[in-house]
């Protein structure tokens, strides 16, 4: 039994792409939020694991090519959907993780992001970060929704 197997096709090119003043102001943000003091191998890993949760493939795939970039090894890269339950990241990259799941999945709960996963992000990051983090982690999900809504492919360089 042979399958054949068909390239999605995107619904329409990127929003940020169609509207030409949006691409430049949340690469702006983009550009803020790296200044803020986190490792860009943890922005690397928020970025792929929100853009995992959300099922943005062209998200995923060009996360992990970055963080390829960013010098991470691939058993980082593989393992970050299962962060919690491999040794390969830091108590300060579990936090961000963690950060990261709550503030993607912010429907699955009353309380969105819980004190304790704020506090323990908190332990290792400071006001500067956290607010760097915080704005990588609302960028990602703001691709990711552009992303997935017209099925950009991955690969593609949307």
């Amino acid at each position: 039994m042979t399958s054949t197997t068909t390239t999605p096709q995107s619904r329409m090119p990127n929003p940020a792409k169609v509207l030409p003043e949006a691409m430049p102001a949340i690469l702006s943000l983009m550009k803020v939020a790296r200044k803020g003091g986190v490792p860009q191998s943890t922005l690397e890993l928020v970025h792929l694991r929100a853009s995992q949760i959300n099922g943005c493939s062209a998200c995923v795939d060009g996360g992990a090519r970055s963080a390829r970039l960013a010098g991470l090894s691939d058993e980082r890269i593989f393992a970050v959907a299962a962060w919690r339950e491999t040794p390969y990241y830091t108590d300060a990259e579990r936090a961000a993780l963690a950060l990261a799941e709550c503030a993607t999945r912010l429907a699955d709960t009353t309380d969105a992001v819980p004190d304790e996963i704020w506090e323990e992000a908190t332990r290792h990051y400071d006001q500067e970060q956290m607010a760097a983090l915080t704005l990588w982690i609302a960028v990602t999900n703001l691709f990711n929704r552009l992303n997935a809504t017209t099925r950009q492919t991955a690969g593609t360089g949307w």
